[in-house]
Formats: structure tokens, sequence, C-alpha cells
């Protein structure tokens, strides 16, 4: 019997339960333990194999200290094409991608610690410098 896909949108709020948790260097063992969970499942839910319900939703976006929308905001659209009801722009799906990884969110990070915005901007253009033309 073939295994079945995770949908996209579990997939998405499991992403960005991850990168939150990530951002907050929290383990997935300390966040299983403040929901009554083994960190097995969250990683479940954190690559979307396992649906989060409503109810656990909100009690991982208070123990991430998120409003829940957080886990939707640029999530993909739903069958048909429906809107999210969202009213701003979600943000590209590789930026999502980019600070879930722990490469990404260290940069960020690190980046955001930088005071100066002058010294923030030539490091813009170093690195727009280095990967080149599009």
């Amino acid at each position: 019997m073939a295994k079945k896909a995770p949908n996209p949108i579990d997939k998405h709020v499991g992403s960005r339960v991850r990168m939150r948790r990530m951002m907050l260097s929290m383990s997935q063992e300390k966040l299983g333990d403040a929901l009554g969970l083994t960190f097995q499942q969250v990683q479940k839910y954190e690559k979307g194999t396992n649906r989060i319900g409503a109810s656990r939703l909100q009690a991982i976006a208070n123990i991430l200290q998120v409003p829940v929308s957080f886990f939707f905001e640029g999530a993909p659209h739903g069958p048909g094409g429906m809107s999210s009801g969202m009213s701003e722009a979600p943000s590209p799906a590789y930026v999502s991608d980019f600070l879930a990884t722990s490469d990404g969110l260290s940069l960020t990070k690190s980046f955001m610690r930088i005071k100066s915005s002058k010294l923030r901007r030539r490091i813009v253009d170093l690195v727009e410098q280095i990967a080149g033309d599009e």
C-alpha cells in the first residue's frame, strides 16, 4: 500500500512550528514535554506527517508565544485556488524555507544584532555581489 503524502498546508504549518521553536532555541523534547507529548510526535507535526488539531495548535502557539495565524503566514492556497482570506500577500516560500534551516536562522539572528544600518546595507550589497546577477 502506497504511503499518503502529507498535505501541503500541514507541511507548511509544521515547518512554521519548527522555525519558531528553533528561533526560541527550544528542543523538540522541551516542546513535547510542555504539550505532554513525545519528541517523536513533535517531529511528525513538524514534518506534516501528522496533522495538528485546533486545540493543540492553540497550545503550541501559546508555548511558542505567537498568534495561531503565524503558522499560516505564507501558506499555499487551498483547493481550487481559494484565497487564504488574509489581506496581506504571503511571503515567498523560499524565505520560510530558508528561515526554517539552522543556517538561515543563525544568519538572521546574527544579522539583526548588527546595530549599524549602514553596515547591514553593506553586508547585503556584498552578498549580492558574491551571488552575482540572477
